[in-house]
Parts: C-alpha cells; sequence; structure tokens
C-alpha cells in the first residue's frame, strides 16, 4: 500500500485513505450499536457471573417485591419484637382490673420460750386475713387505662410491620436501579471500548484524530467508574435486604422486576382521609389519649381511702374445751400526704395527658404533609416516566440514527455520534431512576395509610423501557 502510494498523487491518496477510513469506522460503529441493541433487548446475557437480569420472555427467576413481603413478615427480628411487646401489653391488662393480692397471716402468741408453749390463759393460735378493695371505681379505671395501652401497643406492630415493609422496598428498588443501570453502563462500555479500538486503528494509519481516540478512552473510563459504584451499589442493596430479612448476605440474588403499579392513584383527598383514619401511629395515638384520659380520671380518684377489710381466727386450750374466738376489722388509708403525693399525680397525669394530644396532633399534621409530598412526587415520576417512554428516548433514539447517517456522509464527527449515545444511555437510566423512586413512593404511601396500594406479588406488565 505504501509503494502504490507513492505512485499517485497527494490529492488523489488523501481522498482514498479518506473514503477507507470512513468505511471502517461506519462499519465499525454499525456492528457496535447493532451489539448494543441486542444486547438491551435480552439484558440477561451481559455479564452473567455477577448478575442476571430478568428479560421479557423469562421472569420466572426474577424477584419480586411480594416474595420479598412475605418474608420479612416471619423472619425479620424486629417484627418479631414488636409483637412480643404487643403481647407483653395485652398479658398485664387482667391483673390490673384486680384488686391487690390479700394477706394471709399464721400467728403464735404469747408462748413460753424456749419451748413455744402456750401461756396459760393467754396463749393461743391465731389465723388472719386481710384483703384490700380500691374504692370509686378505681380498679376499672385502672383496666382501661391497661387496655388502651395493650391497643396502643398492637397498633405500634403494625407500624413496624410497615416501616420494615417501606425498609425492603427502599431496597429491592435499590437494587432494580442498579442492575438495570449496570446493564447499561457495561454495554456502553463495550461500545466505547470498540470505538476507541477502531480510533486508534485508524490513528495509527494516518487517518484518524488524537482526539477521538482519547475521548473514547475517556468515555470509557468514566463508564468504568459507573460499573464500580453501581456494583457497589448492587451490594449495599443485597445486603440490607439480607439484613432485612435476618439472612445472610448473597451478591448473587436475583435482579428484581417491577411490580404492576396502579393505572390510576386515588385523590390526594381520600388519601389524607385514609392515612388519619388508618396509619398506625396515629391509630396508636388515639390509643394512648384514651389511656391518658383514663389515668387523669384515676388520678383524680387517688386520694380517696382505699378500704382494708380483714377477718381473724384464734384458738387456746381451755378448762374444759378448746376456745375459739373470731374477729373483724375494717380499716382505710389516709392520705395524710395529699398534698405532695395524690394531687402531684393529678398533676403528672394532666401533663402527660397534654402531651399525648400534643403528639397526636402533631403526627396528623406530620402525616398530612408527608402524603401530599409523597403524592406529588409519585405524580411527577409518573408523568416524567411516560414523558420519557413515549417521547424522550424515542427521540433520543432518533437522534442517534440520524447522526449515523449523517457521519456516513461526512456531515458530522464522530464525537458528536458519541455524544447522541450517550445521551440515550443517560435517559434510560434516569427512566431507572424514575421506575425506582415512583415504587419507593408507593411504599412510603402504603406505610402512610396503612393499606395496599396494589399487588406485590401480581405479575409484572413490562412497558417499553422496562424489560
Amino acid at each position: 500500500m505504501i509503494r502504490r502510494a507513492s505512485n499517485c498523487s497527494s490529492v488523489t491518496c488523501l481522498r482514498e485513505w479518506e473514503s477507507r477510513g470512513s468505511r471502517i469506522i461506519f462499519v465499525a460503529i454499525c456492528t457496535t450499536f447493532c451489539t448494543v441493541s441486542v444486547a438491551q433487548a435480552a439484558p440477561a446475557q451481559i455479564d452473567t457471573t455477577f448478575i442476571r437480569v430478568p428479560s421479557a420472555q423469562d421472569d420466572t427467576t426474577a424477584l419480586r417485591l411480594g416474595t420479598l413481603y412475605d418474608i420479612v413478615e416471619q423472619r425479620n427480628p424486629q417484627i418479631t419484637a414488636a409483637r412480643a411487646i404487643a403481647r407483653a401489653a395485652a398479658a398485664r391488662v387482667p391483673g390490673t382490673k384486680r384488686p391487690p393480692d390479700p394477706q394471709l397471716q399464721l400467728g403464735l402468741m404469747n408462748r413460753s420460750l424456749p419451748s413455744l408453749a402456750p401461756m396459760d390463759p393467754l396463749g393461743m393460735t391465731q389465723l388472719q386475713f386481710m384483703q384490700m378493695v380500691p374504692v370509686a371505681g378505681k380498679l376499672t379505671l385502672a383496666g382501661r387505662v391497661s387496655s388502651a395501652q395493650a391497643d396502643a401497643a398492637g397498633e405500634r406492630v403494625a407500624d413496624v410491620r410497615w416501616e420494615v415493609r417501606s425498609r425492603v422496598a427502599m431496597a429491592f428498588y435499590d437494587l432494580f436501579q442498579a442492575d438495570r443501570s449496570l446493564v447499561v453502563a457495561i454495554t456502553t462500555q463495550r461500545l466505547l471500548e470498540n470505538i476507541a479500538s477502531t480510533a486508534q486503528t485508524m490513528y495509527a494509519v494516518g487517518d484518524g484524530r488524537q482526539s477521538d481516540v482519547l475521548k473514547a478512552h475517556v468515555e470509557s473510563a468514566k463508564m468504568s467508574e459507573d460499573i464500580v459504584r453501581m456494583r457497589t451499589m448492587r451490594v449495599a442493596a443485597t445486603a440490607m435486604i439480607a439484613g432485612l430479612l435476618d439472612r445472610v448476605p448473597d451478591s448473587t440474588l436475583a435482579s428484581p422486576q417491577l411490580p404492576n403499579f396502579p393505572a390510576t392513584l386515588p385523590t390526594l383527598d381520600s388519601l389524607m382521609a385514609l392515612a388519619d383514619q388508618n396509619r398506625p401511629m396515629i391509630r396508636a395515638g388515639l390509643a394512648d389519649v384514651r389511656a391518658a384520659d383514663a389515668a387523669t380520671k384515676l388520678a383524680a380518684k387517688e386520694i380517696w381511702p382505699d378500704l382494708q377489710v380483714g377477718i381473724q381466727y384464734g384458738e387456746r386450750a381451755g378448762v374444759m374445751q378448746r376456745e375459739r374466738m373470731g374477729s373483724l376489722m375494717l380499716g382505710a388509708t389516709l392520705p395524710v400526704f395529699a398534698r405532695s403525693r395524690q394531687l402531684k399525680m393529678r398533676e403528672e397525669s394532666q401533663a402527660m395527658n397534654a402531651m399525648v394530644r400534643a403528639e397526636l396532633q402533631s403526627m396528623r399534621a406530620q402525616t398530612r404533609a408527608l402524603v401530599a409530598e409523597r403524592y406529588a412526587t409519585v405524580v411527577r415520576a409518573r408523568n416524567l416516566g411516560r414523558l420519557y417512554r413515549s417521547t424522550i428516548i424515542p427521540q433520543a433514539q432518533a437522534a442517534v440514527g440520524s447522526s449515523l447517517a449523517a457521519y456516513r456522509v461526512g456531515q458530522v464527527n464522530l464525537m458528536t455520534l458519541l455524544d447522541n449515545q450517550m445521551t440515550v444511555n443517560r435517559y434510560q437510566q434516569e427512566l431507572f431512576v424514575l421506575d425506582a423512586e415512583q415504587g419507593k413512593t408507593f411504599a412510603d404511601l402504603e406505610m402512610l395509610i396503612g393499606r395496599q396500594l396494589f399487588d406485590a406479588h401480581a405479575a409484572p406488565i413490562l412497558l417499553p423501557g422496562r424489560e
């Protein structure tokens, strides 16, 4: 080729090299872009030693959110502990409705020492039974307090369940975002490596520019950085899921498949009403208010003296036969320290009542704000997701096709083509972020309203951009 070039004019030689170099680069780009298309259509074949992403035709091995929900209900230690606390609170209720345990005393009265023989005529054996009887409905009020506290503990179990479910969902969608972004990054890096190799070859024979080679290598290095970051994100997500499921972390965990999100959303007013009625923390706050009201009434009655009833039986040896005798005793507690005890108990109960009411009001206000914020987030994610699928990504892909055709005839340079392809990849990754954000927001809304918004076990409906 060098000898042939020496026999032609410099202009003819330059044109020949440009034409041949353009054809070589064009063929290389077409090949790599076709590879990208095939890889994106079947992402399960990409880097299978590290991750398996289910395709639209094979989602039987996909990780389902509903499956994680089922496992976490059974294995999560935090839920188990909350249930144990609720059982303990419920077990305290019957005892608070009963009076104090009675006292039984056995006495050996007037015995001689050291033989303990009864002294005549005073020595006797005595048996005494004493019972404290609270008055003024104190036992009923104490039962109401403990029952309301047990109800609050039960509602907090539900709140813990929803909170843990939400944390599982957060890790699930983080794993989804990492896996899908990782597929795009690996595919893009292979494209850039092919382009860099072709540009390096053309530069070596004098038909390319060094800036193209450097630019392709820089973009490939950026993709390596993204791959490292997303792999670390995947490890963190799998570790979080394993921790919530009380299992050993497994980096080979199957890739998540998005659930079938609801087609329509309830109105904001209906979600706020549901949250005010069903959120477990609000229901627990209402139970705390009931307990505080009963405790306030109970504290007001503490100044009433409690009645003490006792009976006594005694016997001793008489002259002719054994002599038996009985006694009845009535007593009452004396609130001699009422100013510093019973009246202070009233002040304490009133302050606690005001506190739980303020906490309930704060919880309701915070819940309304969170519902409104999450509602706005999910609407934004859904609308942007539709826009990306219907307009932005198709237009970006069309721009890639147009720049590829323009590059063939020499109207655009290589960097323009690469920039357009990187834009498509960025939009695809942003779409995965929006899908994950929508799922996380749904999980938060479910926690706030205490009700499922969709069936996490249902098979997903694969939409463009989700496969």
